[in-house]
């Protein structure tokens, strides 16, 4: 057996009441990201009133002008001597000295101006942080790495990759969006400001692309220019050794700023590299290398698979069937079950949950989602290898909670009851949304886990509450599949032998959503309070 990686783990009770409301972290959760909606609606209200007053403005700008041409035209010009008649001399005094300093200095402008900022400056609090656009930039390049798609596909609003040679449709989103210049430029930067020129090279290339096919034409609401484009891409193809490159891009860039003293710089110092003896050579694009997650081809093959493992699933021994567990009630309504795997056991329980039930599981999360978390030690944290926001629901959820626990109980033969269970977990993912390889139960001592005083997570019970179009998968690493997203179905398995010890093959990962909301619903199970419902064994085979 392999040795496991670093892993990671959430916990529940006890840090209800510790996580602080999250800021700036929209990205981390599609739901905020759909509320966003409601107030770009606003701002698109705000222009509109915005721009009827300004053309108030210039209506009014656009009647003096008439005016003032009309006398020009009939009234100096005419037979008579105008300004003989002294009423026509005073108003033309009095229009130089008073009514065109009153046009030219207006405050009408800067009213008008002020009102639509002082708007803006009411929705600022609900509006995306700086963070939020860097994690969506990283959400994408996320997407762009685990499922092997093109750049320039995912420019154009398909999400395409390359096998053998030929670029393959990897989903068809039912509404997409081309991407412009700008939206480069700013995937790119947050590259290249992390040091990433794996990455910013290539969002730059096209950014430098589209900007090149605009003619470089600015737009007011852009935030770079090609010239930024080609300012960033060509330091950072000379990061990654392609000093020739970086030199002819530079010169490009002087083209449009002759007089940039940094450019002229770096130009002289690239003409300085290529002429050395032994000019300067990097590491060419090769992507960063992740240094917690030693497992990453495996889980992006299963992320990409999606699901199709034939070779997994030809498996004799899996099966499917009406289950009832034995139990009375279940006797009348059996569960459809799919036996997904037997080493980890994997378990998939088709149509656990109603309709009805998701709605209102999802409604009473909503108001408690905060920052998904990973234990750090004893404490917890946010991390970048788990993009989501989540929710416990107790107290006024009793109810809904009380069904699915007694559902759970019926299926699993478990004691689900408080303090032997945590409470039940709503996870919402954002864009990019993941979690990547990591064990639910706990793999040290120190772990918060144990805090519960109940034992290890002997169980995991995930119900998904939501289709999605493309990615979400849950992938087994070393067993080696992955579950698609099914939504309404459960999926229930062990995370520890009979003899208390950690089964390693349920190292598992929540693949990045490529198209769709994931929701997301965990129960996890713990050890005492099991002790005559899942009998302990020395068998470490068991």
């Amino acid at each position: 057996m392999k040795k496991p990686p670093r892993v990671y783990f959430i916990w529940g009770l006890v840090i209800v009441a510790v996580i602080p409301k999250s800021v700036g972290e929209m990205y981390t959760s599609l739901l905020n990201i759909k509320e966003a909606i409601s107030v770009e609606r606003k701002l698109i209200d705000h222009l509109r009133t915005y721009i009827d007053h300004e053309l108030e403005r210039l209506e009014d700008v656009k009647r003096f002008y008439s005016k003032v041409s009309d006398l020009h035209t009939e009234l100096y010009k005419g037979p008579a001597p105008a300004l003989a008649n002294p009423l026509v001399a005073f108003t033309l005094i009095k229009r130089l000295h008073s009514e065109w300093l009153n046009v030219v200095y207006s405050n009408e402008a800067m009213e008008n101006t002020q009102a639509f900022r002082s708007s803006y400056e009411e929705e600022k609090a609900d509006l995306p942080k700086v963070e939020d656009l860097q994690g969506a930039a990283n959400g994408l390049m996320r997407l762009q790495d685990v499922y092997s798609l093109q750049v320039s596909s995912l420019v154009s609003g398909r999400f395409q990759r390359v096998t053998d040679g030929e670029a393959m449709d990897v989903c068809m989103p039912a509404v997409s969006v081309s991407l412009t210049g700008d939206d480069c430029f700013l995937v790119g930067k947050v590259a290249y400001e992390q040091e990433d020129y794996y990455h910013s090279v290539q969002w730059l290339e096209e950014s430098v692309r589209l900007f090149r096919g605009a003619g470089g034409q600015w737009s007011p609401e852009n935030e770079g220019t090609l010239e930024d484009a080609l300012d960033h891409l060509a330091f950072s193809h000379f990061k990654t050794g392609n000093v020739s490159y970086a030199l002819s891009l530079s010169h490009e860039l002087l083209h449009h700023d002759p007089t940039n003293g940094r450019v002229l710089q770096n130009v002289k110092k690239y003409e300085n590299l290529l002429v050395a003896a032994d000019p300067p050579r990097g590491d060419g694009l090769r992507r960063p290398t992740a240094t917690y997650l030693r497992t990453r081809d495996t889980y992006e093959r299963l992320c990409q698979t999606q699901g199709s493992q034939p070779i997994h699933f030809e498996n004799p021994r899996l099966f499917c069937d009406f289950f009832t567990n034995n139990n009375p009630t279940l006797l009348l309504r059996p569960v459809k079950r799919e036996v997904m795997s037997l080493r980890p056991r994997v378990v998939l329980y088709h149509d656990f949950i109603t309709d009805k039930e998701v709605e209102d599981v999802k409604r009473l999360a909503q108001p408690g989602l905060r920052r998904s978390v990973v234990a750090a030690g004893e404490k917890q944290a946010t991390a970048d290898y788990r993009i989501s926001k989540s929710a416990w629901l107790k107290g006024s959820a009793r109810c809904i909670v009380g069904k699915l626990d007694q559902r759970i109980s019926m299926l699993t033969g478990l004691n689900v009851k408080p303090p032997y269970c945590e409470y039940l977990q709503v996870v919402n993912y954002g864009i990019g949304g993941h979690y990547e390889p990591h064990f639910d139960h706990a793999t040290s001592p120190s772990s918060p886990v144990f805090k519960l005083k109940t034992g290890n997570r002997v169980a995991t019970f995930m119900i998904y509450l939501s289709p999605v179009e493309a990615g979400g998968s849950t992938a087994f690493i070393y067993a080696n599949f992955s579950v698609p997203v099914m939504e309404k179905a459960a999926i229930f398995w062990w995370n520890l032998h009979r003899n208390g010890q950690g089964d390693v093959d349920t190292l598992h990962a929540g693949c990045p959503v490529l198209i769709g909301d994931k929701w997301v619903a965990n129960k996890w199970i713990h050890e005492y309070g099991q002790e005559f419902h899942h009998r302990c064994s020395l068998n470490p085979e068991e």
